[in-house]
């Protein structure tokens, strides 16, 4: 039996991007299928605007999801700072399982943590007043009653000025505060981690408390290229798409 398990995140999938679509419906169909699990560890999507919204090319990536776990294949899915808005329709429309923003696992006899990574980016405190409060019931319900074109539109200005906010900012402030993860870890009694989102593929080795710790961090996927982090037989390793 294959016991091989997948990790992806940040492809932030979007109309104008077709050639990040391509590459992930082909992983859907042809490297996907040959695994036990698949991990999509956030911002699958570039823009996520609620379950409802059938935009292009949402409808071809959820039927290519169904797809997959009808064959077998287990998805799990944790949402980003791009989709977090996607919730139990998407779910139950695809296969796939929803974690919460910290999932542990047994990832092959190794108890492994694994998150998005925006929550360890504690220095970039603007970002993590927006997080706690798009995060709330009453500010995502208010979002997804406004009607589907308001949302699009909003969801076009919210990414321009996204990316007008991350030019005024130090490399060094988005990415992961390490305290932050040796905290993180020490709670979740984990020596490995993996996540996305800082977009800084590496594998890192430091101590926690004495023991040998490692946190692995996914690629981001391009109009040229994309990555998986592949495990198996008890080995990691990085895997071109």
């Amino acid at each position: 039996m294959n016991q091989e398990t997948l990790f992806i995140s940040d492809l932030h999938i979007a109309l104008e991007k077709p050639e990040i679509t391509r590459r992930f419906l082909d992983f859907l169909s042809n490297r996907a299928p040959k695994a036990d699990a698949v991990y999509i560890l956030g911002d699958l999507f570039d823009a996520w605007i609620g379950d409802d919204d059938p935009s292009p090319p949402n409808p071809t990536i959820r039927k290519a999801l169904k797809k997959l776990t009808d064959s077998g294949t287990r998805v799990f899915f944790q949402t980003g700072n791009r989709d977090f808005l996607l919730g139990q329709q998407f779910c139950a429309e695809t296969g796939v399982g929803l974690l919460g923003d910290y999932a542990v696992i047994n990832l092959q006899g190794v108890t492994t943590l694994l998150t998005h990574g925006d929550l360890l980016c504690t220095d970039d405190l603007p970002y993590q007043a927006f997080r706690i409060k798009s995060h709330s019931l009453a500010w995502q319900q208010s979002v997804l009653s406004k009607p589907l074109l308001l949302r699009l539109l909003a969801a076009r200005w919210y990414r321009f000025r996204s990316y007008l906010h991350k030019r005024k900012k130090s490399q060094e402030i988005m990415d992961v505060n390490q305290d932050t993860v040796l905290e993180v870890m020490r709670g979740h009694n984990c020596l490995r981690l993996i996540h996305g989102h800082t977009h800084r593929p590496n594998v890192h080795n430091f101590v926690i408390d004495g023991k040998n710790a490692q946190r692995f961090v996914l690629a981001a996927w391009s109009k040229t290229a994309g990555e998986i982090l592949s495990w198996n037989n008890g080995e990691f390793q990085r895997e071109a798409i």
